[in-house]
């Protein structure tokens, strides 16, 4: 088994950031079959990085603007068995690699996704900040598994699938991710929810698997540590559900949404103002952001739906 590493950039603006993550896949303990920079219509970017990068597949996305076009190119370019997704803005950890291809020993499983660390470029978490909302800045959150199981969706950011099924099931729909006027605008995701809820509808019996070995760490810029960019990225988050549950249903497409909204938000604004009586004063503003933050994501979805309906109307 070999793996193609795939990572999706855009602008120069990243390029200490994308240094430091191609930096950790040659750095890997079990080595990459390669290493492929899709590169997000640049040509400016795509040049320098064929000059920097020589011992990597650099390449123009051929596909639509933005991530989910960027993911299939990279797809389309490998010829590893599996092909793997890092962050531009993600540093990965010796053993990624090789956790995520341990992952795959199982015949029935065709994803697997790993454990992301959020690096905060204060140097440390917001007080207001709550864990159950860590996916905002990309990372993996209180109320997922913390050992390795099955799971709906892998996080797209530090992500692995059997190369065959990307092209197999229609790769990565673009309108849902992020786009170039999504960087701009409002931070749409969930390519990956979409993606992976499809692939599991078409092939019954296929596995997604959480490997929490499989661990990288992804920085949050400052203006992401802003209660202004937390509720709109949640907004934006309500929006892109519309979209997914509009591709495959809301069943299956808000299932872990509902579980996650009735156990994990609950019990975390309960802790948040146990903490605050405790002394913690920052477990009430943990407590409120999690209800502004279900609150937001709550109306982006609704706001989503509707347009959708006037459309189809």
């Amino acid at each position: 088994m070999n793996t193609s590493v795939v990572i999706c950039v855009y602008t120069e603006e990243r390029w200490e950031d994308i240094r430091q993550a191609v930096e950790s896949v040659d750095g890997q303990r079990r080595a990459a079959h390669e290493l492929i920079l899709v590169v997000d219509y640049n040509p400016d970017l795509l040049l320098k990085l064929k000059r920097a990068y020589p011992q990597a597949v650099v390449v123009e996305n051929t596909h639509d603007k933005g991530l989910s076009g960027g993911k299939n190119t990279g797809a389309d370019t490998a010829t590893g068995d599996i092909v793997a997704y890092l962050d531009d803005d993600a540093v990965a950890d010796p053993g990624w690699l090789e956790a995520l291809e341990e992952g795959f020993q199982n015949s029935s499983v065709v994803g697997v996704g790993g454990r992301t660390e959020p690096l905060w470029a204060s140097g440390r978490r917001p007080r207001w900040f709550p864990y159950e909302f860590d996916w905002t800045v990309g990372a993996s959150y209180r109320g997922m598994p913390s050992v390795r199981s099955p799971i709906r969706n892998v996080m797209g950011g530090n992500a692995a699938f059997r190369r065959g099924v990307v092209a197999e099931v229609g790769g990565f729909h673009s309108g849902i991710g992020r786009s170039v006027q999504g960087r701009k605008s409002r931070p749409l995701g969930c390519e990956e929810t979409e993606f992976c809820i499809r692939l599991s509808q078409r092939k019954p019996g296929a596995v997604m698997l959480f490997e929490p070995g499989a661990a990288i760490g992804h920085k949050v810029s400052k203006q992401r540590e802003t209660f202004a960019y937390f509720r709109s990225r949640c907004y934006a988050e309500g929006l892109s559900k519309a979209l997914v549950t509009q591709s495959v249903g809301s069943q299956d497409g808000l299932a872990s949404e509902r579980a996650h909204a009735l156990k994990a938000l609950p019990l975390g604004a309960l802790r948040g103002v146990g903490e605050a009586l405790r002394g913690d004063v920052g477990g009430l503003g943990r407590a409120g952001a999690i209800v502004v933050g279900l609150a937001w994501t709550t109306w982006g979805y609704v706001v989503g739906s509707a347009r959708l309906k006037l459309v189809r109307s």
